[in-house]
């Protein structure tokens, strides 16, 4: 899930900065309702000084629109780097998994047969003679989310924040659960033993990787798009200046008599040669698209779901599939 972008509101911007830089250990003050005076020292100066000095400043928050040469040190509008820098600053260094329980979505019944062949039916098409071959029973279906900012190098650079939801342990992606959590349902104190599956940081970091390439597939075939369309003008550029230049040491080359000059024109033409290549290699890697993704939350959820063994025909076969039913997600998980 892509989560849009705020838009640039100078007095909520004066909020967090107040609030962020209190935080870090600066003494604040509003000079002004667009103005924040500063004094800070150690990690809140370090969005000034990397040694962490003591500084003294005042932040003016820029309204929207306002089309004027900004100082970067002084001044936050849209992009500036002192947003950044706070965030980053207010970050805990360390990622730190947590764990919470989502209530029943189905108040604790048991869902219907029927209700779970039309689910199978529906992820399995093909198979035939579909029954259960023992009653429902209780068991947990994990999840696991991840609030992660990615950074997308290219000509123009790219900023955009994500929310991922995986299904354990298959990493089906879990749209639903990521755009529900704005306002979740967690349940409240529980008496009941959580079977929370082993931390797996290998495993997750394949399921989360997979899952964030095909969250971000439509923004970088934009953008290769426009990269390829700047990489290609750039190499007709240099292929036509190195074009014509090797034809005017190619006329020089038949013209000249001199052996003594023929050879500084063909070490001439030789060298033109490499350097075309290399001018091509750098233009090349100028345009590479580099995706860089910053972690900041990670969570590890577990909702009441519903096991049982299934047995049905499929390709002239029976199977027999252990198999949980997540009622809020209306979809089975399928044991590995």
């Amino acid at each position: 899930m892509n989560l849009p972008k705020l838009s640039h509101d100078p007095g909520r911007l004066v909020d967090f900065f107040e609030d962020g830089l209190e935080r870090l250990g600066a003494v604040c003050q509003r000079s002004w309702h667009d103005r924040l005076e500063v004094i800070a020292e150690g990690r809140a100066a370090r969005l000034w000084n990397p040694d962490g000095k003591l500084v003294e400043t005042e932040i003016h928050f820029a309204a929207p629109g306002e089309a004027v040469p900004r100082e970067a040190a002084r001044e936050v509008f849209p992009g500036c780097p002192l947003t950044f820098h706070l965030a980053d600053a207010l970050r805990d260094p360390t990622l730190v998994l947590q764990r919470a329980v989502l209530a029943p979505f189905d108040s604790g019944k048991a869902p219907l047969p029927e209700v779970g062949e039309k689910l199978w039916h529906a992820q399995q098409p093909g198979a035939t003679r579909w029954r259960m071959e023992s009653p429902f029973r209780p068991d947990w279906h994990f999840s696991l989310l991840t609030l992660v900012r990615c950074e997308i190098q290219a000509t123009d650079q790219h900023w955009s924040l994500h929310r991922l939801a995986v299904s354990l342990p298959d990493g089906e992606r879990d749209e639903g659960l990521a755009a529900s959590l704005d306002f979740p349902q967690l349940a409240g104190e529980m008496t009941e033993v959580i079977p929370w599956p082993p931390s797996d940081p290998r495993g997750w970091h394949e399921l989360l990787k997979t899952a964030l390439i095909d969250e971000l597939e439509a923004d970088l075939s934009a953008i290769q798009r426009r990269q390829q369309n700047y990489l290609r003008r750039e190499l007709e550029r240099i292929d036509d200046y190195f074009d014509s230049y090797k034809r005017e040491l190619a006329t020089r080359l038949s013209r000249s008599q001199a052996d003594r000059t023929k050879t500084k024109s063909e070490g001439r033409l030789e060298a033109s040669k490499a350097e075309h290549e290399r001018r091509r290699l750098d233009q090349v890697q100028r345009h590479e698209i580099r995706v860089i993704p910053h972690l900041d939350a990670l969570l590890l959820l577990a909702e009441p779901a519903w096991r049982t063994k299934v047995a049905f025909h499929q390709h002239n076969q029976i199977h027999t599939q252990e198999a949980m039913l997540v009622p809020r997600a209306r979809r089975w998980v399928f044991s590995q």
